[in-house]
């Protein structure tokens, strides 16, 4: 499997977007809504799977399809080729806060594993896939199931993390516990399963969840500081309530409270 070499660039800080300098003949894929802009001359056409070379053939495309389906994808992605001479680019932006993490496959053996929805886009030949977890504990509580994302080729990708991102370099038999959700992807080398946090205080009191992730050298382990699913949560619980008011309307200061928390909305 050989990917198009595509250069890249990626700009901002906190909402980020990667523009993707594609030479002629040159294509990259993306999921749907993540595109951006791009320039005159670059034709789009939606994809069954990922259009790598493992999906060649009805069948092919058929199962790679349906692959997508495991992960809670849609059944198409987007491709985007420069059929012209000369250079052209094309823009992929973020779906929320946070950071774009670029990943050469070739620097992490060929393959990388990641949440199912961290993937944003990648060069032409990158081939997206299903991991499966072979472990019970890891697909009952961990809080992506038994199905991750699987990135494979010689080229470059691209995954999206919430927030702050933080990189661990694990050694041989190196530990780090992780929240569940707080994990974006790691490299084949590591070793993944889920721990009981332990305790009835912790368990009862301890507003953490029941498991958190172990995560065990030798390998390369990303993690972002905001999942989204830790952003949606606090959107909802802030979110106004039968009749339009919010949290603090409900409260013994009602009107006054907002005035004291700094809300001050007549």
């Amino acid at each position: 499997m050989t990917a198009h070499e595509i250069d890249y660039r990626i700009y901002g800080e906190e909402m980020q977007y990667v523009e993707i300098e594609l030479d002629p003949d040159e294509g990259v894929i993306a999921e749907a809504g993540s595109f951006m802009m791009m320039d005159d001359g670059i034709k789009m056409e939606t994809i069954f799977g990922d259009g790598s070379q493992k999906d060649s053939g009805f069948l092919g495309k058929i199962l790679g399809a349906g692959k997508r389906i495991l992960t809670g994808e849609s059944l198409f992605m987007t491709a985007f080729y420069n059929n012209l001479v000369g250079k052209r680019n094309v823009s992929f932006a973020s779906p929320y806060p946070g950071k774009i993490l670029p990943i050469d496959l070739t620097a992490f053996g060929g393959k990388f594993i990641c949440q199912k929805d961290a993937f944003l886009c990648a060069a032409k030949g990158v081939s997206i896939g299903i991991e499966f977890s072979k472990k019970l504990g890891r697909g009952l509580f961990g809080g992506e199931g038994f199905i991750m994302q699987k990135l494979e080729g010689d080229g470059m990708a691209f995954v999206h993390a919430g927030g702050t991102m933080a990189k661990k370099e694990l050694q041989a038999g190196e530990t780090l516990k992780v929240d569940t959700g707080c994990i974006v992807g790691f490299t084949q080398g590591v070793d993944y399963d889920i721990e009981f946090v332990g305790g009835i205080k912790n368990t009862i009191f301890g507003g953490e969840g029941l498991f958190f992730a172990k995560l065990q050298g030798p390998g390369v382990v990303y993690i972002q500081s905001l999942p989204f699913s830790r952003l949606a949560g606090r959107v909802l619980a802030s979110a106004p309530r039968g009749g339009g008011k919010d949290k603090g309307e409900g409260s013994i200061l009602g009107g006054l409270g907002d005035l004291l928390d700094g809300d001050n909305r007549f």
